[in-house]
């Protein structure tokens, strides 16, 4: 084997390796494929349907906490699974 056909294999798997590396990345990322949403879709508005229901009013509270809670009580809040 002489010195030149030896340096074209050196030279080949660097080049390889960059050209996978840009073929997975092309294809993966789809950069030539992407498109605009926000320029290409149109989205048209309609009136806000449904109905507003007041549930419960609290006013002038001065509770620091919320009646009926278990922050403390973990055991309550924690289940261990047996099995």
């Amino acid at each position: 084997m002489s010195d030149d056909s030896g340096l074209w294999l050196l030279l080949a798997g660097p080049a390889s390796a960059t050209a996978l590396y840009w073929g997975l990345y092309r294809y993966y990322r789809n950069t030539d494929k992407s498109h605009a949403f926000e320029r290409e879709t149109t989205v048209e508005a309609k009136p806000v349907t449904g109905s507003d229901r007041q549930v419960d009013t609290i006013t002038g509270t001065q509770e620091t906490r919320i009646r009926g809670d278990n922050v403390r009580e973990y055991r309550k809040r924690v289940v261990r699974n047996s099995g």
